[in-house]
């Protein structure tokens, strides 16, 4: 099996390896999808068609639109939903490409000459924020758009009125990576073994494994 991963992947392997390989790789058993997945969903879709299409918010979201605005008076292109992926090698390919190692959606990237800015939509808690997914996107827009020097980067938890930002540059593309290679090097093992030790948490009350033995049906 060859290592093909995403940012959501690759958490979800960290959260639990024997839910991993349960629902991502061998598929037999599927998540559940939870009122506040499809909330996010549709708060993405409504942000992604006032900032790429100037499509009025709908009323019940109109309080949006005051940050949205701000995001839109960045100067430079703006690629809404934009998707990017990587080969092995680190050379971009097309998102489908049968080849690729790593892949993701960038929520909003708007390049400017040589500085890059993107930003990734949140509609959870801003209590515990993972810069990390921004780190991947930024090392993927490099990659696409060999131009940027520097990369402006926030997560907008926009039901929060709430902006992590980060900063990178060019150069730092190696110190970036080396945020995901423990956890690769982990899931690669995994993969070559075939062992996916379970990580029991209270959130095993909620995995769709009925068979693990920490199961516990709490839904």
């Amino acid at each position: 099996m060859n290592l093909n991963w995403s940012y959501s992947s690759l958490k979800e392997y960290i959260n639990c390896p024997r839910q991993y390989n349960e629902v991502k790789v061998l598929k037999n058993f599927t998540k559940r999808v939870t009122y506040e997945m499809t909330f996010g969903t549709q708060v993405h879709k409504y942000c992604e068609d006032y900032v790429g299409e100037g499509k009025p918010l709908p009323k019940d979201y109109e309080h949006f639109q005051p940050v949205l605005d701000e995001l839109l008076a960045i100067p430079g292109i703006r690629y809404p939903e934009h998707r990017m992926a990587l080969l092995l090698n680190g050379q971009p390919c097309k998102f489908g490409d049968a080849d690729r190692w790593v892949r993701g959606i960038v929520d909003l990237l708007i390049v400017d000459n040589d500085q890059g800015y993107i930003v990734d939509y949140k509609t959870g808690s801003n209590k515990y924020p993972d810069p990390n997914q921004l780190k991947l996107m930024a090392l993927m827009a490099f990659a696409h758009f060999p131009q940027l020097q520097k990369i402006k980067a926030g997560l907008l938890f926009i039901t929060r009125n709430s902006f992590v930002d980060e900063s990178y540059t060019r150069d730092q593309i190696e110190e970036l990576w080396d945020n995901f290679r423990p956890d690769l090097n982990r899931l690669e093992a995994s993969m070559e073994t075939g062992v996916w030790n379970p990580n029991p948490t209270p959130l095993c009350g909620w995995c769709p494994v009925k068979t693990c033995e920490y199961y516990k049906d709490r839904r």
